[in-house]
Formats: structure tokens, C-alpha cells, sequence
């Protein structure tokens, strides 16, 4: 059910570090599963692909359960940090071995470092679930999105009436409009203004607009270090 979901969202490709039932599922799904030596490395690379495609595409990545799970830790802090989508599928001890020292929790330990993070607890919840995983990982501020995997879950029968899956729309939100006049109204009256511009240009697909403000007001233009190529380098007002 959850590689069904991952291809009906038009993923072709997951990371992975075995093992991890959903290997498997994901292969006989057609999706392309791409083994890696360490957990974190895997982590960068959903990380990298995401970037390169400001989100429109999400990098994916699946960890066995304890310390594969552990390992890819500081990986999704860094991606945490720079606002970056990606999908983590961890698989996790059994529902009744949850919550019990020292077993390690992925949906509890992860929490401080991802936008969401819940546990599948049956198999029937799978499609609601995904659904609330891929809204977060289109809505809002981006960042990574966890959902854990228990380790019996995956005996478990799930029924095509309960496969109803439909992959959410992305929920746009505007600013005020007075706060948008009132900026706007600052920006002209500055007598040196500069624009400082993020990575959020690239993931709202705004560089024409940023290109076309700064010319027809003549701005100089720097970026964030994660908003390299929101503004062409090359232009005279790049900074």
C-alpha cells in the first residue's frame, strides 16, 4: 500500500539502507531502489535532489529500524536547518515493544528536527497518513516529513475499499494585503535599499518577479547562501 502511494506520486526512485520490507514492495512497484553505504550520505542525496528541484520533486529515503534509523540523524538536522522537503520512511520495533527503553523511537526522537512525525499504527491508515505526510511536505514552510514503519505493521492486510488514496494539492497562502502596500512603500522610499533573497524565491518559481522588481527599480541584489541562483550571478545589480 505505501509503494502504491509512492507511485501514484510519481516517485521513481527511493534511497535506502537494508533493511527495509518496503525495499522490496518499492521494487515490485516499479520505483527504482538506490542502496547506500551510510545513512547519512542517503539523507544528503534526497537532500541534494530536492534542491535541485525547489521542491516540485521530493527526495525519499527509508532506514532500517534502531540504528539505521539513529545514524541518519544529523543529516535530517541539516536539512531541517535549511528548510528542505524530504520524505524519511523509518522502520521502527514492533507496536508492542514501542516506548520501551532502550528501544530507539524514530516518531518521538525525530520530532525536534522534522515538520511532522507520526507512526502508521494499522495498515488501514496507511492512505490517510500518507496524505497527511505529502500536505506537509507541500504546504507551508518546507522541511523533512517522518513516517515510521513498525516492524509488524507489515503483516498486515489492508483491503482495496480502504485504498483510497488521492495525492493532496499544495495549500498556497498570501500575505496581507496592507502589510504588501506597506512593504511596498518602504522599498521605495529607501535611499539605499539592497535585497537580501532566500531560498524561498526558488521554491515559490520567483526569480522572474525578483529579476523584474530589482530592474525596474534599480536594486542591488545578494542572496542566501541556500538562495544561490535565485538571482543571476551575471547581472549588473548581483551583488
Amino acid at each position: 500500500a505505501i509503494a502504491n502511494v509512492l507511485k501514484l506520486e510519481g516517485v521513481e526512485w527511493i534511497g535506502c539502507m537494508p533493511s527495509n520490507p518496503l525495499i522490496e514492495a518499492a521494487a515490485i512497484a516499479g520505483i527504482r531502489p538506490i542502496v547506500v553505504r551510510q545513512e547519512r550520505t542517503g539523507i544528503h542525496m534526497a537532500d541534494g535532489f530536492s534542491r535541485i528541484n525547489n521542491g516540485q520533486k521530493t527526495g525519499i529515503f527509508l532506514m532500517q529500524a534502531g540504528p539505521g534509523a539513529e545514524n541518519a540523524f544529523g543529516g535530517v538536522a541539516q536539512a531541517y536547518a535549511d528548510s528542505v522537503p524530504i520524505l524519511l520512511l523509518p522502520a521502527g520495533a514492533s507496536r508492542r515493544r514501542s516506548s520501551t527503553d532502550p528501544v530507539f523511537n524514530p516518531t518521538i526522537s525525530y520530532q525536534s528536527i522534522t515538520k511532522w512525525a507520526a507512526q502508521i499504527n494499522f495498515a488501514d491508515r496507511v492512505p490517510e497518513l500518507m496524505r497527511r505526510a505529502y500536505t506537509s511536505l507541500r504546504s507551508g514552510k518546507p522541511g523533512p516529513v517522518l513516517l515510521e514503519i513498525p516492524g509488524d505493521l507489515h503483516t498486515e492486510q489492508i483491503g482495496e475499499e480502504d485504498f483510497d488514496y488521492e495525492p493532496p494539492v499544495a495549500l498556497r497562502t498570501a500575505g496581507d494585503p496592507y502589510a504588501i502596500d506597506k512593504a511596498a512603500q518602504a522599498l521605495l522610499n529607501a535611499r539605499r535599499p539592497v535585497i537580501f533573497a532566500g531560498q524561498g524565491v526558488l521554491y515559490a518559481d520567483a526569480t522572474q518577479e525578483l529579476l523584474e522588481i530589482a530592474e525596474y527599480l534599480q536594486i542591488p541584489v545578494m542572496t542566501t547562501l541556500e538562495g544561490k541562483s535565485a538571482f543571476p550571478e551575471n547581472h549588473p545589480l548581483s551583488l
